[in-house]
C-alpha cells in the first residue's frame, strides 16, 4: 500500500514548528509494510488543502491519504471542510469510530470533526495534529483500512464472514 501524509500547520509551514506527526505516522506505517510516497506541510488554508488533496488523489499518487491537523474547533481548523470539498463519497463510520475510541482516552474526543472519504481510487482520512492523537486515531481504524483500500481500488473479493471479531 502507498500512503501520502499532509500535515496542516500554520507554524509548521512557516518553519516555526517541527512536524512530528507526519514522521511519526510514516514510521508507524513503515512498520506495517506501507510505503509513504508523498509528505508535505502546508498552512491551514482551505484552497491549498483542497488543491493538494485533489492533486494527490487525481494523480493516483497514493492508495491512502492521511491528513494530520486542523480537525478541532479553532477558527483555523478547516481540514474537514476542505476534505469534504474534495471527496466524492464520505465514509462516516471511520470518523465515528475514531471519536469513540478516542473517548476512551480523552473527554475532548467529541470535539474532533475528522472525516474520511473517497476520491477516485484514494481513501482520505483526517487525523488530529498531535503525534499521539494521530496514531491513536489511525490505530482505531487500521483493521478496516486494507479492506477499504482493496475495495476502493476495484477488488472483487467477497468480505462476507472474512472480517469477524
Amino acid at each position: 500500500m502507498r500512503a501520502a501524509i499532509l500535515t496542516l500547520s500554520d507554524k509548521g509551514a512557516r518553519g516555526e514548528r517541527v512536524d512530528e506527526s507526519g514522521p511519526t505516522l510514516a514510521a508507524w506505517l513503515k512498520e506495517r509494510g506501507v510505503t509513504t510516497v508523498q509528505s508535505r506541510i502546508i498552512a491551514d488554508e482551505f484552497t491549498e488543502i483542497v488543491a493538494v488533496l485533489t492533486e494527490w488523489a487525481d494523480a493516483d499518487a497514493a492508495d491512502l491519504i492521511l491528513t494530520t491537523g486542523g480537525t478541532g474547533v479553532s477558527p483555523r481548523d478547516i481540514t474537514p471542510e476542505a476534505t469534504l470539498q474534495v471527496v466524492e463519497r464520505v465514509i462516516p463510520g471511520l470518523g465515528e469510530l475514531m471519536r469513540i475510541r478516542s473517548l476512551e482516552k480523552t473527554t475532548m474526543a467529541p470535539l474532533s470533526r475528522a472525516v474520511a472519504g473517497i476520491r477516485n481510487r484514494s481513501l482520505i482520512i483526517n487525523l488530529p495534529g498531535s503525534p499521539k492523537g494521530a496514531l491513536e486515531n489511525l490505530e482505531a481504524v487500521w483493521a478496516t483500512i486494507g479492506h477499504a483500500v482493496e475495495k476502493i481500488r476495484g477488488g472483487q473479493e467477497d468480505c462476507g464472514g472474512r472480517f469477524t471479531k
